[in-house]
């Protein structure tokens, strides 16, 4: 059996991926169990992250494709678009505020976790 990336919705966990399939550094976009695209992120410790998916300063679903850092010790997200830089532990921009409708720059973290379980449909070869 592989371990599974779980994602928790507010009612329950749900398998998105198989820990394997996470490139240390890199990110995925996934879907949670109501539809809304995710960023998930394995770091090079092998530490899970999660977070939004939806730039809110570009409104384009492309953190997945962002780089993993750290400043000051949090590990951080920067933004393809415009490089804005998120921490990943409550989603605050490090950079900017407000994103430009005025709206806090904070991204949703999602709580996310390695599991024993399989993923739905996922099944060793």
């Amino acid at each position: 059996m592989n371990d599974t990336v779980e994602l928790f919705d507010g009612t329950g966990w749900t398998g998105v991926c198989a820990y394997r399939d996470l490139c240390p550094g890199r990110g995925v976009a996934v879907l949670s169990e109501r539809g809304e695209q995710v960023a998930v992120f394995r770091d090079r410790a092998g530490e899970l992250y999660a977070v939004d998916n939806r730039d809110p300063f570009s409104g384009a679903q492309v953190l997945s494709r962002g780089i993993l850092g750290s400043r000051g010790g949090a590990p951080t997200l920067a933004s393809p678009m415009y490089k804005q830089v998120f921490d990943l532990r409550d989603g605050r921009c490090l950079d900017e505020e407000t994103a430009p409708d005025g709206t806090p720059a904070v991204l949703r973290v999602w709580p996310v976790r390695r599991s024993r379980r399989e993923p739905a449909g996922v099944r060793e070869p």
